[in-house]
């Protein structure tokens, strides 16, 4: 039965996230960290969830949950809606690295981003360059666990490091929003006639359904302690495959 950390929960990747980890009969725990209250679930699926109101900023100082075993970040915003590049690295890369440190101080052994496509840390466009920076941070977390060889099946000591980092590289991301992202919107409709015959490398670049994402990252949290061993990135034709291969379980 796997225990689940959650940060993001109330956005378009995150909430469904959220509904199908609960769903899940082998999912025990869902424990949610958020700004605020989310939105009710189902009465039956109280017992799996408990939201922690937090602020993110100061994640260090939270009594973290005990035995979680995966950490999973849909935190994500944009320039326009932060408003400046520092509240933009705010949630985008320190909510995200705080969120990690919790998930290793409550014991997690992986953990699963929302990144994007195109993420380097030499990127010249600042949204791209931050992506990258974190995935760079992201990872070595990991290589410590491979350095001290505490990544083993049978446990390891709190802390010492994630023994799986699984980044997610979504292109355009499509479905419904609470917020109107005219951007997106425009990129969508202009990319919809042309995303069949969108092969080869350009497949990293195909417009991708929120929930084909979502249902990715469930696949990825839920999957057996042996997979995705050290750091993995997926993207492209990956990317949806793993999702898609999640959508009716």
């Amino acid at each position: 039965m796997t225990r689940v950390l959650l940060a993001g929960a109330t956005g378009l990747v995150g909430a469904h996230v959220l509904s199908r980890l609960l769903a899940r009969p082998d999912v025990a725990r869902v424990h949610v960290l958020s700004r605020r209250a989310i939105p009710p679930v189902p009465a039956h699926l109280h017992g799996k969830l408990e939201v922690h109101v937090v602020d993110f900023s100061r994640l260090d100082a939270w009594d973290v949950p005990e035995n979680v075993d995966v950490g999973c970040s849909c935190l994500g915003t944009t320039m326009r809606k932060a408003g400046s590049r520092a509240a933009f690295r705010a949630v985008d890369q320190n909510a995200v690295l705080a969120v990690a440190d919790c998930a290793l101080r409550a014991g997690a052994r992986r953990f699963v981003a929302v990144s994007s496509i195109g993420a380097s840390p030499t990127a010249r466009a600042f949204y791209s360059r931050v992506k990258g920076e974190v995935e760079e941070a992201l990872a070595a977390r990991t290589a410590l666990a491979a350095r001290t060889a505490l990544a083993t099946e049978t446990g390891r000591t709190p802390g010492a490091g994630f023994a799986s980092m699984v980044l997610l590289q979504p292109s355009l991301l499509t479905g419904d929003r609470a917020e109107v992202r005219r951007g997106e919107r425009v990129a969508d409709w202009l990319s919809r006639p042309i995303a069949p015959v969108m092969g080869g490398w350009l497949w990293d670049y195909r417009p991708i359904p929120a929930t084909t994402v979502s249902d990715a990252v469930v696949a990825a949290a839920t999957a057996p302690p042996g997979a995705f061993p050290g750091v993995v990135r997926l993207k492209g034709e990956a990317l949806f495959h793993l999702g898609r291969g999640q959508q009716g379980t």
